[in-house]
């Protein structure tokens, strides 16, 4: 099976209209039941309030879906059986007939194969600590040093090896753009404590520098732009770093490693911080959400 676009995605995108991609993983694996099929609704509302039309992407029955129903959305939020899928897992997961979730590598892939620009997520994949022993790194970063796409995002969970994730960054050739800001966010906090060469202030900042890379013609990759979130809605910093080092610990002493990794560091924080790094998550992708979209729309309007 391909690849195929809802009605109202591919009369925006034929007609030069702003389209926003969003991935499906935080609504099956991201987010509880049954909130996340309420914040997925408000997630493509905010891009709706913003002047783009949101097309969230995931696979129902084998098939690719650019733009989901409210049918599709509500399957993958409610089904158990849900896959999550990079870009590696897509062909296999459509021969099978599966139902899966996109993450932030395989949203992008797709997003950037029917032609949309710009992706709103919350956090980026990144560089695992001790990747220098267990070479775990997310298939975000590669991905996006082959694909022409915006992603907007809070920067990277500070469970990660952040500066090992900014040195990739860069040696994949993959743009950094700090919005309104020379810091890089650390997802549930504003300033992760490492510098940003480039910043912009406005979506039409962005628009300008998508337009100068397309005009340039000398790399296919893609753009980060980092939005913080505004310091008063951030995760308290003191809780934050007080909960990840509790969290170190905690797989230290349980022998936690690879893909377990992150799931239980998530798990640790929601139960530690009372469910405030929940509602800090969905502060962060609609604050991303409305960000890309206007992006979108003044890339739209320089097109």
């Amino acid at each position: 099976m391909g690849i195929r676009l809802s009605e109202e995605v591919a009369e925006a995108l034929d007609a030069g209209r702003p389209v926003v991609a969003l991935e499906s993983t935080i609504i099956s694996h991201g987010l509880p039941r049954p909130d996340n099929l309420r914040i997925a609704r408000e997630i493509e509302a905010r891009v709706r309030a913003n002047g783009a039309t949101p097309a969230t992407i995931g696979m129902v029955g084998g098939e690719l879906l650019v733009g989901l129903d409210d049918s599709a959305l509500t399957r993958l939020a409610t089904s158990d059986n849900v896959l999550k899928l990079s870009v590696r897992d897509l062909a296999a997961a459509a021969a099978a007939g599966a139902d899966g979730a996109t993450t932030v590598a395989s949203t992008s892939a797709v997003a950037a194969a029917v032609g949309i620009g710009v992706f709103a997520t919350g956090g980026l994949g990144g560089v695992h600590r001790d990747a220098n022993q267990t070479f775990d790194e997310s298939a975000d970063l590669t991905t996006l040093a082959r694909t022409p796409i915006v992603v907007v995002c809070a920067g990277v969970k500070s469970i990660l090896d952040v500066g090992a994730t900014l040195e990739r960054l860069e040696t994949l050739g993959i743009g950094i753009l700090g919005y309104r800001t020379k810091r890089f966010p650390g997802f549930f906090i504003s300033d992760s404590g490492f510098d940003l060469d480039w910043s912009v202030q406005s979506p039409a900042e962005v628009a300008a520098v998508m337009r100068a890379q397309d005009g340039q013609g000398l790399h296919e990759a893609g753009i980060v732009v980092a939005n913080p979130l505004p310091a008063d809605e951030q995760l308290d910093p003191a809780l934050h770093d007080r909960v990840l080092t509790q969290g170190l610990a905690m797989l230290a002493r349980e022998g936690i490693t690879g893909k377990g990794v992150t799931p239980a560091l998530l798990a640790h924080f929601h139960s530690a911080t009372e469910g405030q790094s929940l509602a800090v998550n969905v502060r962060i992708i609609l604050h991303n959400a409305e960000l890309a979209a206007q992006i979108a729309a003044s890339a739209a309007a320089i097109e």
